[in-house]
């Protein structure tokens, strides 16, 4: 199987009750934003371009608050899944990417399993809880 990161970017909304998720056009499914992280890239850049490329906000990301796996027999892909805490540092929402993304919404954090069902009923404790730092040790 071949190995593919994938970053998401946890953003709330100044009351910090709702989380922001967008819709993903290929399979009609709800997720945080983010995306595959390309080559040479890091973690970090990955989740940062990938906020930019789907809603059009400029984030700031701090430690991670979850990582989580899967293998996907179809594509043969073993994907790995950094998930960021992130605060809005600028830009508009809007959809960038129509191909990629139908919509984009606030969602009261109360509701996220529901809209994202793949967390297993963790959602609402990951978001709470507290990061680990995440460090770029630069290449050696």
């Amino acid at each position: 199987m071949k190995r593919v990161d994938v970053t998401y970017c946890i953003i709330k909304d100044p009351s910090k009750s709702k989380i922001l998720i967008v819709n993903n056009t290929g399979n009609s499914s709800w997720s945080l934003p983010g995306g595959a992280v390309e080559v040479d890239k890091t973690l970090e850049q990955a989740a940062i371009r990938e906020v930019k490329e789907e809603t059009g906000l400029d984030v700031k990301v701090f430690g991670i608050v979850a990582i989580s796996e899967c293998k996907f027999r179809k594509s043969g892909n073993h994907a790995m899944f950094f998930i960021f805490r992130a605060e809005i540092v600028g830009g508009e929402i809007a959809i960038q990417r129509p191909e990629e993304i139908s919509e984009i919404k606030w969602v009261d954090i109360e509701k996220a399993d529901e809209y994202m069902p793949f967390y297993n009923g963790e959602f609402k404790k990951m978001i709470n809880e507290v990061e680990v730092a995440y460090t770029n040790e630069g290449i050696k």
